[in-house]
């Protein structure tokens, strides 16, 4: 299939191509409830060719640890989420970021017009290395850049 295949449409709603890279924005909304968390479980269900990379669990880390000071969540809620995410990507193909995957983002970095933050270049080298047909996140910088690399970005429409 594709890199820049669109979802397939099935029973009444977009199925998004696989395998399917989860970053960090989009994990952390799979677990703490957001605007989106609902219609992102929605959609992931039943995908059973999906990417977390060891980079998205410790971002989805620090996130539950700011909450967690903002006491927004508390110390329990923030160790039981960051559990459960772990469980998900134990059961999701994983992706580790190797030193070809960090030469990778570099060159992104310098050849892509779009400005990239480090990490987002890293999620965007991982998921191409895993050769990604779509990208879940709701950053609009990895978003744009991912499409740049023929990656179907979703969900659609942000």
């Amino acid at each position: 299939m594709s890199k820049s295949a669109p979802p397939s449409s099935g029973a009444g709603h977009e199925r998004w191509a696989e395998p399917v890279y989860v970053d960090a924005s989009a994990l952390v909304k799979l677990f703490v409830p957001e605007a989106e968390s609902d219609t992102l479980n929605q959609a992931l269900a039943g995908l059973t060719d999906v990417i977390v990379s060891d980079l998205a669990l410790t971002e989805m880390a620090s996130a539950l640890g700011r909450r967690t000071r903002e006491r927004l969540l508390t110390r329990g809620e923030a160790q039981r989420l960051h559990r459960e995410a772990t469980k998900l990507h134990a059961s999701s193909h994983q992706a580790e970021l190797t030193p070809p995957i960090r030469r990778r983002a570099e060159r992104l970095m310098l050849s892509l017009t779009i400005p990239l933050r480090t990490l987002d270049a890293l999620h965007l080298a991982t998921a191409l290395d895993a050769e990604a047909a779509t990208m879940v996140t709701f950053d609009p910088r990895l978003r744009e850049a991912a499409a740049s690399q023929g990656i179907f970005v979703a969900p659609h429409g942000l």
